[in-house]
Formats: C-alpha cells, sequence, structure tokens
C-alpha cells in the first residue's frame, strides 16, 4: 500500500460534499426518501429506532483529535505491503551480491533467467484471472470456520499482492542490470547488438519502474500511467528481442543459431512466454458494451450495464490523460439483471459523462477481486464508507444479510439519485443500516464512536473502510488503537475502463 501527501486530499471529494444545483434535464425529481437511522445517539449507544433526521441530531465534528501513538503509525506504515515488498528485494539483494562476487554460480551462469523470473511473477500479481483464482481458493477453503487471526491474514496479504508485485518487478530490473553489466565486462565475445538491445531493454524498465515510485505515481499520475503502462510495453517487445539474441548467439564460436532449438530448452525463453501470456489475457476480455448512464447531480453519474455479479469485484475507469476515478460494483447478485457503477465527476472521462453520455463503453469482461470479496471469509462484518466509496461498499450489504453498512456523505439524496436509494431501502434492513446524512445533522459523526458501537452491537469480526485518504488513515488508526480489525483503502489500482465510445454500433 502506498501513501498519498496529506497536500493533495481534501476530507471529502467534491462527490462527497453533494450539490444542491441540479443541471435541468440531468435528473428527475428522487422518488425514493433516504431515512437516517437514529442509530448512533448523542449521548447513547446504538438504538434500533429508525427515524428521519432532524436537526437536533446534527452535530458538530470534534474539533479536538486524539494524538495516535508512534507505534501504531509504524504498525500501519510497515503493513504487509512492505513486508512482502521487503522480504522479497531483501532476498533478491542478497542473491545479487552473492552473483557480483561469485559466490553463487547457478545465478552467475542463468542470470537472464533471474530477472525474468522475477519479472515474470511481478506480472503475474497484477493479473486479473490468478488473482480470482486466489480468491476463490481462499474464500472456499477457509472461510468462517479457520481462526479469525489467519482469515485476517488470508485477506492481508491478499490485498498486499502489489508488495510482491513492486518487489519483483525492481528485484527483476536490478538482475537485469547485472546481466548486462556482466556483457559489456565480455563484451569482446558478445555481439554488439546484444549489447545495444540489452541496454535499450534495461533502459526501458528502469522508466517503469521509477515511474512506478509512490510519489510519482500519487503527485504526478498522468506520468505514472503514459510511463508505466507504455514503455512497459516497449520493454516487453524489447525483451523477447533481447533473449532471442542472446539464446541464439554462441559467445564459444561466436556464430548464430538458427534453428531455435536451443531457444526452447532456456528457461528465460519460457518465462518471457509466461510473462507475456499474463499481460495478454486481460485484453482478450475486452469487450465494446452498451451503457446508461443516469445523471442524478452534477457531481455523480450512476452508470448501468447488463448482467449481474458478485460482490467484490471493483471497478476502476481511466481516460488517458486524466486523474483516475476509482469506484466499486454495485448488483444484487449475479442472478441480477444490471450492475452499476458510482463515478464522481472529477475529471475529463467523468466530465465527459454528463457532457456527452456514451452510449457504449470499451471495457474489460474479466474484473479483478478485491478486499471486499473476501467477506465471504467472516461471520459478521461492519462495511463503513463516504461519499462515492458507496460504489464499493455496497454489494457486500446487499449480497450477505451478515455485514452492516454505514455509509456517511453530504445531501446523499440528491446527489446519488433514486437508484441506490432503491438497492439500499429494498435489500438492506433497517436493522443493519446507518446513513449519516451531514448536511442535514449539521456535520460529520465521530466515526470511531459509530464504528466502535457497531462493532460491538453486531458482534463484527472486521471493519472494512472505503474513504478519501484522511478519512481512511482516521479511521485506521482508530480501529488500530481499539483493537479492531480493519482493512481500508488501497491507493494502487489497475483500471479496466478505455474510454467512452459515442453512439450505437
Amino acid at each position: 500500500m502506498t501513501s498519498v501527501p496529506p497536500s493533495i486530499s481534501t476530507p471529502y471529494d467534491e462527490a462527497e460534499k453533494g450539490t444542491l444545483e441540479i443541471p435541468s434535464g440531468l435528473a428527475t425529481p428522487v422518488a425514493v426518501a433516504l431515512v437516517v437511522e437514529k442509530k448512533v445517539e448523542l449521548q447513547g449507544g446504538i438504538s434500533a429506532e429508525v427515524v428521519p433526521a432532524t436537526n437536533e441530531t446534527a452535530k458538530k465534528p470534534h474539533a479536538k483529535k486524539k494524538k495516535v501513538s508512534k507505534w501504531t503509525l509504524w504498525t500501519l506504515w510497515f503493513n504487509t505491503y512492505r513486508k512482502l515488498f521487503t522480504f522479497v528485494v531483501t532476498l533478491n539483494f542478497v542473491g545479487i551480491i552473492l552473483a557480483a562476487s561469485g559466490h553463487f554460480p547457478y545465478a552467475e551462469t542463468w542470470t537472464s533467467a533471474m530477472a525474468l523470473g522475477n519479472l515474470n511473477f511481478a506480472v503475474l500479481m497484477r493479473n486479473e484471472l490468478f488473482g480470482r483464482f486466489l480468491y476463490l481458493f481462499v474464500n472456499t477453503c477457509f472461510a468462517k470456520w479457520t481462526p479469525l487471526w489467519w482469515r485476517l491474514g488470508c485477506t492481508s496479504v491478499l490485498q498486499h499482492l502489489g508488495g510482491i508485485h513492486s518487489g519483483c518487478a525492481l528485484s527483476g530490473t536490478c538482475w537485469l542490470i547485472l546481466k548486462i553489466v556482466n556483457n559489456f565486462r565480455h563484451h569482446s565475445v558478445n555481439h554488439d547488438s546484444i549489447l545495444i538491445i540489452g541496454t535499450i531493454t534495461n533502459i526501458a524498465l528502469i522508466i517503469s519502474a521509477l515511474s512506478a515510485i509512490p510519489w510519482v505515481r500519487n503527485t504526478h499520475h498522468n506520468v505514472f500511467e503514459r510511463h508505466h503502462r507504455f514503455v512497459g510495453w516497449f520493454a516487453l517487445i524489447f525483451t523477447w528481442v533481447f533473449t532471442i539474441l542472446g539464446d541464439s548467439y554462441d559467445t564459444e564460436t561466436r556464430t548464430w543459431r538458427v534453428s531455435g532449438k536451443h531457444i526452447v530448452r532456456q528457461q528465460d525463453f519460457w518465462f518471457v512466454i509466461g510473462m507475456t501470456i499474463w499481460i495478454i489475457i486481460p485484453w482478450l476480455c475486452v469487450r465494446k458494451v452498451p451503457v446508461d448512464i443516469e445523471l442524478p447531480s452534477s457531481k455523480v453519474a450512476v452508470l448501468r450495464f447488463k448482467r449481474g455479479m458478485q460482490q467484490g469485484l471493483p471497478w476502476t475507469n481511466q481516460s488517458y490523460g486524466d486523474k483516475p476515478s476509482h469506484t466499486g460494483c454495485v448488483s444484487e447478485g449475479t442472478h441480477a439483471e444490471y450492475h452499476y457503477m458510482v463515478c464522481g465527476v472529477q475529471g475529463d472521462f467523468t466530465r465527459s459523462l454528463v457532457n456527452d453520455p456514451p452510449r457504449t463503453i470499451w471495457t474489460r469482461q474479466l474484473k479483478f477481486a478485491g478486499v471486499s470479496n473476501t467477506s465471504a471469509l467472516y461471520k459478521r462484518g461492519i462495511r463503513i464508507c463516504t461519499g462515492t466509496g458507496i460504489g464499493a461498499a455496497l454489494s457486500t450489504c446487499i449480497q450477505s444479510p451478515h455485514w452492516y453498512l454505514i455509509w456517511i456523505g453530504s445531501d446523499q439524496e440528491k446527489t446519488f439519485g433514486p437508484t441506490i436509494s432503491g438497492l439500499i431501502h429494498r435489500h438492506i434492513e433497517p436493522g443493519r443500516l446507518l446513513l449519516w446524512d451531514s448536511k442535514i445533522r449539521g456535520g460529520r459523526p465521530d466515526t470511531m464512536k459509530i464504528v466502535k458501537e457497531a462493532y460491538h452491537s453486531w458482534g463484527a469480526e472486521v471493519v472494512f473502510i472505503t474513504s478519501n485518504y484522511i478519512g481512511n488513515s482516521e479511521m485506521m488508526q482508530g480501529c488500530k488503537e481499539a483493537g479492531i480489525p480493519a482493512f481500508g483503502t488501497l491507493w494502487d489500482f489497475d483500471w479496466t475502463i478505455i474510454h467512452p465510445v459515442s453512439g450505437v454500433d
């Protein structure tokens, strides 16, 4: 998991703030009225009464916040992502040092295989099909009956597979640097083309890796998107060329083996095959699908697609050259006729949904699994979200009666419209629902007070959080200090929507 500088975050994004100005023609009057549970009293615990919120229930947020211990901050920072990253990088760097000093003969002989083996595993960790298989295996084998610490560990590892991805990618690049250095040290027996292509491949991998460091990814996301993806594809092409040239050239006779038999017997050749397959599979699932767009306000777009989906399969849309807008898939289940996306209107892509609504969109039909997919592991849980985070949280609570939904936002009814309101009230009974409209109640709630009371009264085993950076950090810190197992938002996603296509086929 990566960090986002507080300077670029605000307590609520635009969709969470809501709006009173509804552009004409964008939405019809909302027919489903949101009711707000009076489950968090100002001086008491959680009650089962559900009443419309009044001004008397409003409460301004607390100005003074409890100081978080340094140990809590450290444990949240050095999370499973960084633990996995540290383990992978440390193990590889020990191998690199041993190989460079002449104490690791296998790696000296098969340096390319060491590099490509790491890169192959890095790509595998980001493959949607592999991820879905891991989630399916864990949810099938370990749901509910295993000890809680084991289930929490499974969720944590699955959520932070990116640590293995980053660690293997960095290690593979460093192994390749060692390979190129060794080639130049023995340049007299290597063909010039191998030296040139190897250098180009290495430069491309270094650029791709540098573009993915947290500071670049979070403060210059367009730079990350263009370089990590497009330069990465460029590096894949040159990796193929470098591998074929290197495996075809005989350094002893200084001649080329043109039969190809020697190439298919090399480890690095099959590693490149695997890496290419993992990259291609998701793109084979790209389809142009029809979409209906509901615009309940100028701040939110609700996209409707055909077919139902299981919970915990996030969507993240991105138009190239634009800041990404993350959301989740809202669905009543695999049997449903439709599923929905809730998009905050913040960048060029999502603004285009308002200004020029498309009728079809290119999307990957193979969705990657998110942390919510592991909700099946737990007997009971709390799902808390703010603003457009409802898109990621709602399906879990719709599809499972064992999950309690807490949604905090401003002017929710006008901002998010009748579709989302209807899904909530048709499928989530009042006994496991808390809607906090900060506009009606006059301010933000004491979120940790709500979470603690809901966690204990509901008998929950875990809390899943979907919020912006500041809200996520506050709740994660509070849960850690209270001893409540919690998983928050990650700031590292892949993108599944490519771009809108105007008109009809």
